[in-house]
């Protein structure tokens, strides 16, 4: 039996409810989670069982209604705006559905942007760059801006960015809900590698059963809930 990894994110009665013309709303519902650090691991369930609150929570772009989220032991919950604006800078990475890339700049420069945010000098910026975007398969692409990038090579870029500020985690939405078979099965691969290499935590949300399969644990959520929590073989 493999020794348990530090636990990166735990969340405590985590719920977040909203507000129905007048009716409230449970997106997540007294939610117990502890991630730990190199998994690789998927959030399943219909539309509108949580998935994407859940992840929104866990990157703290939203905040709970009650209970709590802690990362490293940190609750982001108790953080002013400021804090925690910094505290994801350099702490998460995102990944989204629609690529999220800055159009005016090439593929290395939405890579630096990142960095750039961070202070960090013009060298190391362009040197973290082009290693990321060579371990993504973008060698010779670097220079290109979005619309001059399939789609599939587009969210390879949004990878490299996500990993750029050495994240303690990777949040991906749907990231591969854009993508056909091939570009899809390439991204996978990318991300089981640098999850495999560098104990990159991975934690997506997703409908896509190519995702599901590679997954070493699976969360499903119904209605708000945790209703199921496997690990896999992956």
């Amino acid at each position: 039996m493999e020794p348990s990894m530090p636990v990166v994110i735990q969340t405590r009665g985590l719920t977040r409810t909203y507000s129905d013309h007048g009716v409230p709303v449970h997106a997540l519902n007294e939610v117990d989670l502890d991630v730990e650090q190199g998994e690789f691991t998927v959030l399943v369930g219909p539309s509108g069982s949580g998935k994407t609150t859940l992840l929104n929570q866990l990157g703290g772009l939203d905040g709970p209604t009650a209970g709590k989220v802690l990362v490293d032991g940190v609750d982001l919950g108790s953080m002013k705006s400021g804090k925690l604006i910094e505290f994801r800078l350099h702490n998460i990475g995102f990944v989204f559905q629609a690529f999220n890339l800055i159009p005016v700049l090439t593929a290395r420069e939405n890579v630096e942007f990142i960095m750039l945010l961070q202070g960090r000098d013009r060298t190391e910026r362009g040197r973290r760059a082009e290693e990321l975007l060579e371990q993504v398969g973008l060698a010779g692409m670097m220079d290109r801006r979005p619309r001059e990038l399939s789609g599939g090579q587009q969210q390879r870029v949004a990878v490299a960015r996500s990993l750029a500020s050495r994240p303690r985690f990777v949040l991906a939405d749907e990231p591969t809900a854009s993508l056909d078979s091939a570009a899809a099965a390439d991204l996978l691969d990318i991300m089981e590698r640098l999850n495999g290499e560098h104990r990159v935590t991975f934690l997506f949300s997703t409908h896509d059963p190519r995702v599901v399969r590679r997954a070493r644990r699976v969360i499903t959520l119904q209605d708000g809930r945790v209703t199921g929590d496997e690990r896999t073989a992956g």
